[in-house]
């Protein structure tokens, strides 16, 4: 039973004593991680940011397995590490996100380091995680629905992010929510990068048609519909009701599963973290 909420703004209360994990499904990962790319980089700063990046290293169009491990761990650290591991992804990803600011030429203005952005990119990762796990389980009951949005706010504050800055509650969540997904644009140069990252470009050419439909189908059915027609999508009912019943299949199966199994891959990926901590490899 998941225990009574502290005040999540109170920097001296501690966290809300819930078993995060039940809320984790590995699966939802693969199916929405493109689509959460997608709804972080419509804003035109994270967009720009993103696409413009001198750090190779983190290019998921050349080091498609090493972004994949950078930010699974991300999300693994933020959602189950302890605060030493927090803090050490923390800065090691300070290490990179200092290279990530616009120049004297850039059309948009962006820093890594923008707590504002930062609030932007844990909402899209809370929004995405809440749909996906709804729409394989059905929705939550108040107080769990509540429990999972205050700890979510680990997604921000795992970087820049002040507690204060996630909004209050889930009321307040949406309203943030809605008037900022209705202010984004995706601009030719950005939709080109979403074009290439729907249709798998950064694998190699066999993998691509075996899987790049497929891909983009799922991508489609979990934007939100103003994403949709930014990015020129059609979707039908015949389709939603299709990825509906595929994802209940899939939420069903994964309900039955032992803990450990249901929050892989993230879980492995804390432990590969602290293992590259403890020999001193790079974390990013």
């Amino acid at each position: 039973m998941t225990r009574p909420l502290h005040d999540p703004f109170d920097q001296h209360a501690p966290e809300p004593e819930i078993d995060i994990r039940q809320y984790l499904d590995g699966a939802a990962g693969f199916f929405g991680a493109a689509a959460n790319v997608i709804m972080q980089l419509a804003n035109r700063p994270v967009g720009y940011g993103v696409v413009e990046s001198p750090v190779e290293s983190g290019n998921v169009m050349i080091h498609p397995l090493k972004r994949l491990r950078t930010t699974l761990t991300y999300l693994a650290v933020a959602l189950l590490g302890s605060e030493e591991d927090r803090a050490a992804y923390r800065e090691a990803v300070d290490s990179v996100h200092k290279y990530v600011r616009s120049g004297v030429g850039s059309t948009v203005k962006y820093n890594a380091f923008d707590p504002k952005l930062q609030l932007w990119v844990a909402a899209c990762l809370y929004w995405g995680a809440r749909d996906l796990y709804e729409r394989m389980h059905g929705p939550m009951d108040e107080f769990d629905a509540d429990a999972f949005y205050h700890y979510a706010a680990r997604l921000g504050t795992t970087l820049q992010m002040r507690p204060d800055m996630w909004p209050a509650d889930r009321v307040a969540f949406d309203r943030y929510w809605e008037e900022n997904l209705a202010k984004t644009r995706i601009d030719p140069k950005i939709k080109a990068y979403f074009e290439d990252l729907i249709d798998l470009k950064m694998l190699p050419r066999p993998f691509q048609l075996a899987f790049g439909g497929v891909h983009r189908f799922f991508v489609t059915g979990l934007l939100p519909q103003h994403l949709r027609d930014e990015m020129g999508m059609t979707w039908t009912p015949r389709q939603d009701r299709a990825l509906a019943r595929m994802l209940r299949v899939v939420g069903v199966a994964e309900s039955v599963v032992p803990t450990p199994i249901r929050a892989f891959p993230l879980n492995a990926y804390l432990l590969d973290m602290r293992l590259r901590r403890r020999l001193g490899l790079r974390l990013v």
